[in-house]
């Protein structure tokens, strides 16, 4: 994105009087012709004149006059040379420093001649004395910028800075509170520094001499300490921002070292801290670090210092000090103590960024030492060494931080580390063998993937060694790398570390081949890269690929453009039947993908060179624009629409290839999609604007006549296609079209408005004569939409259009639009009121405007002062009945259009203005007034009984006058009971009607139109208060009591402050207090950048007295302390991100700082002083760490938090625990991140231990102390359940740690102490405490004690059952071994144990054992496992089940799995598993569900995984080997006799499954059954669960699958008695009322039978049952889900090739596509099938829409109960389908049919003709009645009743026409 550069705000040169008087006078003189006096009178001119650009031009002459002077000038005009320098200077030191007359009186300066520059200077000099002799605070930063930019006369400059920087100092302690003018003050700080040290730097030599010599030495040496002193302050006072200090600490070392000319030594002590270094510096030095080197001092200090001593001191070979080895060393050791203890991220970043310029300094020093690096350096600085070591872990703790500064620094860290390691081992061989470097490479690719900051690592390593190193280690490397390319998080790592990986792969291969064999290398490159991405494009899901097409492709084509001809061929090679797995793009879809890419990058040629340089014929291109999958569209779109040259001219190709992409895309269900539609075709649309005028120019200067045909014929092509374009989006836009075509169409109408414009006159395109009346009006009603984005879309294109067009001109047009939006601003629908702020927006700039509203005001305020008056008016009608304005006109529309009406319009600075925004405040606390006792109330939502009959309840006006907050905080400590007054039975149960308005007319109240009435009300108010306050200027004085005129006083703004507390502090309702808080934010962000000093300090006044107010509440408090605190949270959140992020954040320091307290459990836990303070810290806490606008300075509160919400825990009292509970799970998020997947243990949402308590180092302690105070609670051997109330929080908490195979030993945060009571921890009496700690004890085991842990844990096991034998222990102690099994162990066989939860538990850890990780080893174990599963009740039940105890079930699912494995996972391990058929007989027949469901999840995986491994050798399908005749036998009966819903669904699952491989023999027991009874058998029970609970559902689409298969199979006359109720069982799963599972499976269905049923000619269902399984095939393609029409658009690929034109046949379109199709195809059947005349009148039916007849009836006798009943209007279900194209989609093929056969007499139905022309007519009269009935503009006030009835109207008028059209040819 290109930024627009600000340009400087140009102001002319001021002088006062008296000066501008002497200069006037020293430059006049005389007429004459030399130089000086020509250059006096520019001069003189300049000073007379008040326009800055003039003076600009002058001040340039008078430069180019300057460098023309002779030296004989000097001699002759030597005092008038002198007075035009001394101007010339003056004005240079008088103005800003981004002042252009600045830059261009610096230019003439710079342009003197050189026996002039040293006057220059001088005069300069003078001019900087005098502005540095007593100058005003306020001119500081300008002088500041003048010193920087002409540096001169050291000691009296260094006095001001000094001077500057001690006020600077002062006045920063006195701005507390006032945010943007301490912002302001630390960049005039930051200036002050680094210009002291510019002037230093440059003055060495004179400031050394100064110091030597005795006159000057005193003021000098006060000057230098004063700027020491000040420097000392800045480090030491946390109140300045970090790049103050950070510069304040490289002055300290620039100051040292020009003092005392090298000054390590002095460094080295600051950095230790100690007064030892600092002997050899000059007294006065050494009083003013004393405050560096205090014992206790913050610790930024020595972070800057070390920053100082690395930027300022010279590391290019030998320090000139003796101790620069000592310092070089020091450095990374202060560092990384530091490292240990910082909180804030700022900080963090500090110390990465200086550990890496140390790592570059040290490099400095090893490469230019010309004498080899000092033995005890060298060994430092090796790998392996102690150094080296914490800087790695330091690596290692930080690559996965938040910022994205850190990891980057610490990746350059890591490179510079190597570097080091290589440099200071000259001697080593070939760093692929040196064992340092081969161990850290294992390491990091032993590293998870999901770990960032692996992958820098690995670059680092290619760059330096080179990617052969790698492959060789890794051959997998790029398939494993392409495979990750699908996650968002990782894709831009993988994809750097790829490109390194293949281009340094090729410079290598290169280098190595030579020229000769180039293609020998390419291959051999190709295969390595290319192929495999050629597999992943194809086979992978799409989501997946995403990334590859945008970070990693286009990389590899600019690295080898050539490969792109090796990836077309490969591709078109590829079978076209190959179209991969379900959704997958396929090879047509991967070679859109790299032709895209390609052409994008300028790779692929260019289309005027025939279609892409003849790479992919068209035919492809046309399929791939209406591929089924969104991708494969949009990259064919952004192959055509996206090119290198904006300028590139359209071919005609491209533009048919748009007009045949755009009709079936416009409806596009996808955000993503339509977004990717939108951004294509503006680039498209660009090409063509930027095209046009190149071709427009050409056209001007072309002399060739054939070259100007040709361009004039491209630009009518342009003016062809852009008009066909208008039209085609003009026309889909009718009332009935769907919101994303709506939204797609009004964006790119936009585009076109906003590129080209919609003008009538003579333009080269001229759209605006495109765009019709009906067209405009079209545009107008999408501002009735339900969707806001369609209405702001739609109002600003009607901007854009014509004005005729649109005809608001018209004085009744606008009336009538005028009338319609001010009717919609009362409406009691909320969204009403947005459509009528839209309307008159559009109307604000109309001159009849002030007539329409019956005023005669001339200013723009007449609307609002209107819709004002208007407001008060109801305002009153509220204050006396609430119940009937929140019935007939809610005040929340009124001053929703007066908030959207003042954004639009230009306030002036009149007295009425003045005089309105007083009255809006006011009638703004009026609203609030009335309707704030119910938001405050302690249940707002159901303040009011909700009536369902037509009257009221009685009472509800004395409700509502006499309601007030009655909630207390007592719930602390005290139950409430609910009190019953005697008159409560009579006041709700009689009922009277409620009072009428004036007209007479009743009105339904319920308490949802309050509620709402009263918190939109409450939003609006907000909103308008909080625009008010933020866009109108503010009347105030500023510092210099100048007065600033405006709108709103300070007053006023304070006022509705105060206003805003209350409402956030006492409102109730959850919505009131958020939106109320959306227009605090407003006011806060205005406050602090107000120019009133008083405002200024405002939020921190606020924060602190509510801060008190949280402190002192007690039960008896306002503050809500129930709804997680109200609006409490949000109040503090406001005032806190009004703080400027650049600031020290001190507010929020200090709020963090005080909750934190708060919420610790205090000494008198149990009192109400202390409890509800406690809960209200909990609760902002968790709504401070959630704003993602505080971001990461809430890290270093973290660790404070998470104490406060484990010990609150602890706590006795309710809500306090509630509290902590959100507290803590808020805390688990922002530690480890949002939640990116299903699985819960996923390790995206985990981390290292190192990194967790290197990012917390006080949770180390913390936690510690806190698990063994836990682990010592956990004692089962009483019997008795102790749960200690934090240990499930702090094991969730370890839990989420892992372990890293780079961990170290040698960190003070070792994580072995946590180990033994993580494992005590594992026998507590509660089941899920020890799976948690099984789970929790992983992170704690270094991969190096694996073996020896788990061998510790089996030997704390009893060898066998005693009287004190503890179960929970042994179970405990096995879900740990389990947990860790990945090595064999010697164990204990507990089968014999009676306790079943241990057994189970102990058969799990077998499983373990005997899986295939250990296939040799375990061979006897294995033998054991199945003589102990042949034993067991599963396979020989004997007496009681096991299921009866505890733990039964798990003990049963134990055995199963292990049978599982040895039949059908594995049995090869297991020696072939004799009897298997018994064991899977067992386990079929077993009673327990559990076991069944087991077994057939089992059987459905491996299903699955053969056929994908019979998918990718392209084998043909055979058995399993685990299916025998037997086990069939037992499937299919268990098919007939099954009970349990799920085990039933699965078991058809797996019968489908074996039934498309092979033929089942269907057997019930020793009974063979024939395909016709398992049919009939599968139908009812597929009636059956059609009539159970919806959740049973999913048994039903199985079972329409299997009838499928099996009638497909048998294709037997014998069942066409099924078919029909085969037939109707289809068609009523299509229904849109029907879960999509259920139509997916239904989709399925279809088309597997589109070949033998739907298009077969011999037509076996009959023509009936034929059309409604089409109907119904239709009605799945405008399903709302996407799924279900992707899925029903497949039929098209079953239908036979010669029904299909060659373009689409065997080809996946999208679904609106495959319904044009399959009407199509459908009227050609009819031909076929010879059945013309009734197809006619069937489709003809259909238009109709017979069945939606009486529905629509039904619809408007219910259509008013339902607008009085539901304040929430409810839409269609489908806000996909759009009825109106389907209408004239069979309208067109009808009227293709028809004409095109000769119907007799007798070849139609006469009485079917007649019904359906007498119905047409019906319709057609009854729905222009019922429209004709409708209030004016009906398309705002009933959209959805006039939509339907256009719709019906429509419906019958084409019915109409084709059933006249066949009367007459009959």
């Amino acid at each position: 994105m290109v930024v627009k550069k600000k340009t400087a705000k140009v102001e002319a040169v001021v002088l006062d009087q008296d000066k501008l008087d002497r200069l006037i006078a020293s430059l006049s003189v005389d007429g004459g012709q030399d130089g000086v006096r020509q250059l006096a009178q520019t001069l003189l001119a300049c000073l007379e004149l008040a326009e800055p650009v003039q003076q600009i031009q002058l001040v340039k002459k008078a430069g180019s006059q300057l460098e023309a002077l002779g030296e004989e000038q000097q001699q002759q005009h030597g005092s008038l040379l002198q007075a035009c320098l001394h101007t010339l200077a003056l004005v240079y030191t008088s103005l800003q420093a981004k002042n252009p007359l600045r830059r261009a009186s610096a230019s003439a300066l710079s342009s003197v001649p050189v026996w002039l520059q040293q006057q220059t200077v001088d005069c300069l000099s003078a001019c900087l004395s005098d502005l540095l002799s007593g100058p005003a605070s306020d001119r500081y930063p300008d002088i500041t910028d003048s010193i920087a930019a002409c540096l001169d006369g050291f000691p009296l400059v260094l006095q001001f800075l000094q001077k500057a920087l001690s006020e600077y100092i002062q006045q920063n302690s006195g701005l507390v509170g006032r945010h943007v003018a301490q912002a302001q003050l630390m960049q005039s700080c930051l200036a002050a520094v680094k210009t002291s040290m510019l002037v230093v730097q440059r003055s060495q030599e004179g400031i050394s001499a100064a110091l030597q010599a005795e006159q000057d030495r005193c003021s000098l040496r006060s000057t230098l300490s004063g700027l020491l002193d000040c420097y000392v302050h800045i480090l030491t006072d946390e109140e300045f921002i970090q790049s103050v200090q950070s510069t304040a600490g490289m002055a300290v070392v620039l100051l040292i070292r020009s003092v005392m000319g090298s000054g390590d030594e002095v460094v080295c002590g600051l950095l230790q801290g100690s007064q030892q270094g600092l002997d050899s510096a000059p007294r006065w030095l050494q009083q003013s670090c004393r405050g560096l080197s205090a014992v206790v001092r913050p610790q930024g200090v020595s972070l800057y210092l070390c920053h100082g001593a690395l930027a300022m001191l010279s590391w290019k070979g030998a320090l000139p000090g003796p101790q620069w080895e000592q310092l070089l060393l020091l450095v990374p050791h202060t560092l990384l103590e530091l490292d240990s203890s910082i909180k804030e991220s700022s900080t963090a970043m500090v110390v990465a960024r200086v550990l890496t310029l140390w790592s570059g300094a040290a490099l400095d020093c090893l490469q230019g030492k010309p004498q080899p690096c000092p033995p005890g350096l060298q060994q430092s600085l090796c790998g392996g060494a102690e150094l080296q070591q914490r800087l790695l872990e330091h690596i290692y703790s930080h690559w996965e931080h938040p910022l994205d500064g850190v990891r980057h620094q610490t990746r350059t860290l890591f490179r510079n580390l190597l570097l080091l390691h290589q440099h200071a081992n000259p001697s080593a061989c070939d760093p692929a063998e040196d064992p340092y470097i081969t161990q850290l490479t294992h390491n990091l690719l032993g590293l998870e993937w999901h770990m960032r900051g692996k992958y820098g690592s690995l670059g680092c390593l290619v760059e330096l060694l080179g990617a052969e190193y790698l492959l060789g280690i890794q051959p997998q490397l790029p398939s494993r790398l392409l495979g990750l390319m699908g996650d968002q998080t990782l894709a831009p790592y993988a994809s750097d570390l790829l490109e390194r990986l293949f281009v340094s792969h090729k410079a290598q291969l290169a280098g190595a081949a030579g020229e000769a064999a180039a293609d020998d290398w390419m291959e051999r490159w190709h295969q390595t890269w290319v192929t495999p991405l050629l597999q992943v494009l194809c086979r992978a899901r799409l989501d997946q690929t995403t990334y590859i097409l945008d970070y990693f492709l286009p990389k590899l084509l600019r690295c080898n453009p050539s490969s792109l001809a090796h990836m077309v061929q490969a591709l078109q090679d590829t079978p076209p039947c190959s179209a991969g797995p379900p959704g997958s793009r396929g090879a047509l879809g991967a070679l859109m993908t790299c032709l895209r890419a390609a052409r994008a990058q300028g790779v692929a040629p260019s289309p005027e060179e025939g279609l892409w340089g003849g790479l992919v014929p068209l035919s492809l291109l046309r399929q791939a624009l209406v591929h089924k999958h969104d991708q494969v569209r949009m990259d064919a779109l952004g192959l055509v629409c996206e090119s290198h040259r904006s300028t590139e001219v359209l071919t005609s190709q491209e533009m048919d290839l748009i007009r045949h992409f755009l009709p079936a895309n416009l409806n596009s269900q996808s955000p993503g999609v339509r977004q990717q539609t939108v951004s294509l075709l503006k680039k498209l649309l660009c090409r063509v604007k930027d095209s046009s005028q190149l071709l427009q120019k050409r056209l001007s200067q072309e002399r060739d006549q054939e070259q100007r045909d040709r361009d004039q014929h491209t630009l009518e092509a342009y003016k062809e296609f852009l008009r066909w374009l208008c039209e085609r989006l003009l026309e889909v836009l009718p009332p009935g079209a769907s919101f994303s075509t709506c939204l797609m169409s009004l964006h790119l109408l936009g585009l076109l408005g906003q590129l080209f414009s919609f003008s009538t006159g003579p333009d080269v395109f001229a759209l605006g004569e495109v765009v019709t009346s009906a067209h405009a009006q079209n545009v107008l009603y999408c501002i009735a939409s339900n969707f806001l984005e369609v209405k702001q879309l739609a109002s600003t294109l009607l901007r854009r259009l014509p004005p005729s067009a649109v005809g608001l001109q018209e004085p009744d047009r606008m009336r009538c639009v005028l009338r319609a939006a001010l009717d919609l601003s009362t409406s009691t629908k909320p969204f009403d009121s947005v459509t009528a702020a839209h309307l008159l927006n559009l109307l604000l700039h109309q001159p009849d405007l002030p007539h329409a509203l019956l005023l005669c005001a001339q200013e723009q305020a007449a609307e609002t002062q209107s819709i004002n008056f208007c407001l008060q008016s109801e305002v009153l009608k509220a204050e006396s009945s609430l119940l009937q304005a929140a019935a007939s006109c809610p005040l929340y529309g009124r001053a929703h259009c007066i908030t959207a009406v003042l954004q639009h319009l230009d306030t002036g600075l009149t007295e009425q203005w003045r005089r309105l925004v007083s009255d809006l405040i006011a009638v703004c606390y009026r609203m609030s007034d009335v309707v704030s006792p119910v938001v405050q109330s302690s249940s707002p939502e159901g303040l009011i009984p909700m009536d369902t009959d037509s009257d009221t309840s009685a009472g509800l006006q004395r409700i509502l006058q006499e309601i007030q907050p009655r909630d207390t905080n007592d719930f602390f400590n005290s139950a409430r009971e609910l009190e019953t007054h005697p008159g409560d039975d009579h006041t709700h149960s009689e009922t009277t009607h409620t009072p009428a308005l004036d007209s007479g007319e009743g009105y339904r109240v319920t308490a949802q139109m309050v509620l709402v009435c009263c918190w939109r009300s409450m939003k609006e108010v907000a909103m308008l208060l909080g625009q008010l306050c933020q866009s109108l200027p503010l009347h105030c004085k500023d510092a210099t009591a100048h007065t600033h005129a405006g709108l709103i006083t300070e007053e006023q703004v304070e006022g509705v402050g105060l206003y805003f507390r209350q409402q956030l502090l006492q409102s109730r309702h959850r919505g009131a207090f958020e939106l109320a808080y959306v227009g605090f934010v407003r006011l806060t962000d205005m406050l602090c950048r107000s120019g009133s000093q008083a405002l200024q300090q405002l939020p921190s006044r606020w924060l602190s007295e509510v801060l008190e107010e949280v402190k002192s509440s007690d039960p008896s408090s306002k503050l809500c302390a129930t709804r997680r605190s109200a609006g409490i949270p949000f109040y503090i959140q406001a005032l806190l991100s009004s703080e400027p992020k650049s600031s020290s954040c001190s507010l929020l320091k200090m709020t963090m700082r005080e909750l934190t307290a708060l919420a610790m459990p205090s000494a008198d836990k149990n009192t109400d002083s202390s409890t509800v303070p406690q809960v209200h810290a909990l609760n902002i806490l968790r709504a401070l760490y959630r704003d993602t606008r505080l971001g990461e300075n809430v890290i270093p509160f973290v660790a404070d938090g998470m104490q406060a919400a484990v010990l609150g825990f602890t706590s006795p009292v309710w809500a306090v625990r509630n509290s902590s509970t959100l507290l803590f799970s808020t805390l688990i998020t922002r530690i480890f991140g949002v939640k990116k997947g299903k699985d819960e243990h996923s390790k995206k949402n985990r981390m290292t231990g190192r990194e967790f308590f290197t990012r917390f180092p006080a949770l180390y302690p913390f936690l510690l102390n806190q698990l063994e105070e836990a682990a010592a609670t956990v004692d089962s051997d009483s019997g008795q359940v102790k749960l200690h109330p934090s240990l499930f929080l702090l094991l969730l908490v370890l839990g989420r740690l892992y372990p890293s195979p780079m961990d170290g030993s040698s960190s003070p945060l070792g994580l072995a102490p946590f180990m033994p009571f993580i494992i005590r921890c594992g026998r507590s009496a509660v089941y899920r405490t020890r799976e948690m700690a099984a789970r929790a004890l992983v992170p704690f085991v270094p991969l190096t004690q694996l073996p020896s842990t788990i061998h510790t844990l089996l030997e704390e096991l009893p060898a066998e059952p005693g009287p004190r034998t503890q179960q929970n222990h042994i179970h405990g102690t096995l879900l740990q071994v389990c947990t860790h099994t990945h090595t064999h162990t010697h164990t204990h066989t507990h089968i014999s144990n009676s306790c079943l939860v241990t057994r189970g538990a102990f058969l799990d850890v077998l499983l373990c054992l005997c899986g295939p990780k250990f296939s040799s080893e375990v061979g006897e174990l294995r033998e054991e496992a199945l003589a102990v599963l042949t034993a067991s009740e599963l396979v020989a039940p004997d007496g009681p089940s096991p299921t009866a105890l505890p733990g039964g079930t798990q003990y049963l699912l134990g055995l199963a799995r292990v049978a599982l494995s040895a039949c059908v996972e594995a049995p090869e391990l297991w020696g072939g598993a004799p009897g298997r058929t018994g064991l899977l007989e067992r386990l079929l027949l077993s009673p327990q569900y559990e076991v069944r469901e087991l077994l057939l999840d089992g059987l459905l995986t491996g299903l699955r995984e053969e056929e994908e491994e019979e998918e990718e050798e392209e084998e043909r399908k055979r058995r399993p080997p685990w299916l025998d005749e037997t086990t069939l036998s037992n499937l299919t009966s268990l098919t007939l006799h099954e009970t349990h819903p799920q085990c039933l669904a699965k078991v058809l699952q797996v019968l489908c499954a074996l039934s498309s491989s092979c033929e089942l023999q269907w057997r019930d027991g020793a009974q063979i059954l024939s395909q016709e009874e398992v049919l009939l058998h599968l139908l009812s029970l597929a009636q059956q669960s059609a009539h159970r609970d919806p959740s049973q559902l999913l048994n039903n689409f199985l079972v329409r699958v299997l009838m499928l298969c099996s009638f497909l199979v048998t294709q037997r006359a014998s069942a066409v008695s099924c078919l029909a109720q085969w037939g109707a069982l289809v068609c009523s799963c299509c229904s849109e009322e029907q879960p999509a599972e259920v139509k997916l499976m239904a989709a399925e269905v279809l088309v597997g039978c589109t070949a033998a049923l739907l298009t077969s000619a011999a037509l076996p269902l009959g023509l009936s049952a034929t059309l409604s399984l089409w109907r119904s095939l239709f009605t799945l393609l405008q399903d709302e889900d996407q799924e279900v029409r992707d899925s029903a658009s497949d039929f098209v690929s079953s239908v036979p090739t010669h029904l299909l034109s060659t373009d689409v046949a065997g080809v996946s379109v999208c679904p609106p596509v495959a319904l044009d199709l399959g009407t199509e195809l459908l009227c050609r059947l009819f031909e076929l099938w010879d059945q013309v005349p009734a197809g006619v009148l069937a489709l003809t039916e259909w238009l109709l829409g017979d069945e939606e007849g009486d529905d629509d009836t039904g619809a408007e006798e219910t259509s008013s109960l339902d607008e009085e009943e539901f304040l929430f209007e409810k839409g269609d279900l489908n806000l996909w389908a759009e009825p109106v194209q389907w209408v004239k989609l069979l309208h067109r093929h009808l009227s293709s049919l028809s004409p095109s056969q000769d119907p007799g007499p007798r070849d139609l139905d006469q009485a079917w003709l007649l019904r359906l022309s007498a119905q047409a007519e019906a319709q057609a009269l009854a729905s222009q009645q019922a429209l004709e009935a409708l209030p004016a503009l009906p398309q705002f006030c009933s959209t959805m009743q006039h939509a339907r009835l256009t719709l019906q109207h429509h419906r019958a008028s084409l019915a109409t026409d084709v059933l006249e059209r066949l009367r007459q040819r009959n």
